[in-house]
C-alpha cells in the first residue's frame, strides 16, 4: 500500500493567508468595539447589533487564523513526525469544515436574535435615537468594511481560501448592514419635522428588520457545505474524475476491477483506490508497482500538500 502524503517543507500561500486573517482580525475588534460605543451612545439597536455581529465575525477569524495556523504547521512538518502529526495522523483538514459550520451557525443565531429583536421594538412603539453620531458611525465602519473586503478579494485571487472567502463575504455583509444603516439614518434626518416625523423611532427597528432578513439565508450555503465536508459526503465530481481515471488503467494493464473512495475535508482531499488484481499473476518488483502508483497519482492530479492519495493492489475483494 502506497501513502502518498507529500507536504511542502515552506508554505508562503498559507503564510499570507494568516496575514490576510490577522489584518482581519484586527479591523474586526476595533469596528467592533466602535459599534458596541456608538450603538449606546446614539441609542440604537441596530448599531449595537453591527458591533455585536462584527464581535462575532472576530471570533469567527480567531478559528479561522488557529486552523490555518494548524495546516500550515501540518503541512510544514513533511516527514520529521512532529507532535502535531503525532496527535493527528490522518491529517487536520477536517477542523477547517467545522469552523465554517460553527461560524456560519453563529451568524445566522445572531441575526434570529437581531430580527426578533427588531420586530419586538417596532411593535413598542419604535425607538429614539441620535442620527448625527449614528452617521458619523456609519459612514467610518461602511469605509472600513469596503476597504477590508478588497483587501480580502485581492489576496484571495491568489490564495483561494475558504478561509479567506468567508472573511470577505463576513465584511460583505457588514458592508451591507451599514449601508442600509447609513441610508435610514440619513431618511430618518430628512423626515424629521415633518408630517412624516411620527415615522422616526420606527425607522432603527425596521431598517434593522429588513437588513436581517436580507442577509439571514447568506450563511446557509456555507454551513450546507461544511456540513457536507462533516458528515464526510462524497463529492460527486471528484468521485467520476477518479473512477475514470481508475477504469483507465485496470483496462491498460488488466485489471479486474477497481474500488475508489473519495471524501472532501475542508480544502483536503482524501482519496482511496483499491486494485483487483487477477489472482497468479507474474510478480512485479515494489519499484514497478511504485512506478505504476506514480502514474496513477499524476493522472489523478492535484498534487499538493492538501491531497491524501491511497493506492493499493490486492487480489482479494475484501481488503478492498
Amino acid at each position: 500500500m502506497d501513502r502518498l502524503h507529500l507536504p511542502s517543507t515552506d508554505a508562503p500561500a498559507a503564510g499570507s493567508e494568516q496575514a490576510v486573517l490577522r489584518a482581519s482580525i484586527f479591523a474586526t475588534v476595533l469596528v467592533a468595539a466602535l459599534g458596541i460605543v456608538a450603538g449606546l451612545a446614539s441609542g440604537s439597536f441596530a448599531i449595537v447589533f453591527d458591533g455585536v455581529y462584527s464581535l462575532f465575525d472576530a471570533l469567527a477569524s480567531m478559528l479561522a487564523l488557529l486552523v490555518a495556523n494548524m495546516i500550515a504547521a501540518y503541512g510544514a512538518s513533511g516527514e520529521r513526525g512532529g507532535e502535531l502529526e503525532e496527535r493527528f495522523t490522518m491529517g487536520v483538514w477536517h477542523l477547517e469544515p467545522m469552523v465554517l459550520g460553527a461560524t456560519g451557525l453563529l451568524l445566522i443565531g445572531s441575526t434570529s436574535y437581531a430580527l426578533i429583536n427588531a420586530i419586538g421594538s417596532f411593535l413598542s412603539g419604535g425607538r429614539e435615537l441620535q442620527f448625527g453620531q449614528a452617521i458619523a458611525y456609519a459612514v467610518v465602519t461602511l469605509a472600513v468594511s469596503l476597504a477590508m473586503a478588497a483587501y480580502g478579494h485581492r489576496a484571495n485571487r491568489r490564495l483561494r481560501s475558504p478561509l479567506v472567502l468567508i472573511d470577505v463575504q463576513a465584511w460583505l455583509i457588514s458592508a451591507a448592514i451599514t449601508a442600509a444603516l447609513l441610508v435610514a439614518f440619513v431618511v430618518g434626518v430628512a423626515i424629521q419635522g415633518t408630517r412624516y416625523d411620527w415615522m422616526v423611532p420606527y425607522v432603527d427597528p425596521a431598517v434593522l428588520a429588513l437588513v436581517c432578513l436580507v442577509i439571514l439565508p447568506l450563511p446557509l450555503r456555507t454551513v450546507r457545505a461544511a456540513l457536507a465536508d462533516v458528515l464526510m459526503v462524497t463529492p460527486p465530481l471528484l468521485k467520476q474524475h477518479v473512477d475514470a481515471v481508475a477504469r483507465a488503467f485496470v483496462e491498460r494493464e488488466g485489471f479486474l476491477s477497481h474500488r475508489a473512495y473519495v471524501v472532501r475535508k475542508g480544502r483536503g482531499r482524501h482519496i482511496e483506490v483499491f486494485f483487483i488484481v487477477p489472482r497468479g499473476w507474474p510478480a512485479r518488483t515494489l519499484e514497478a508497482w511504485d512506478e505504476l502508483r506514480d502514474e496513477i497519482g499524476e493522472a489523478i492530479g492535484e498534487d499538493s500538500p492538501d491531497r491524501w492519495l491511497t493506492i493499493a493492489f490486492t487480489a482479494d475483494r475484501e481488503w478492498a
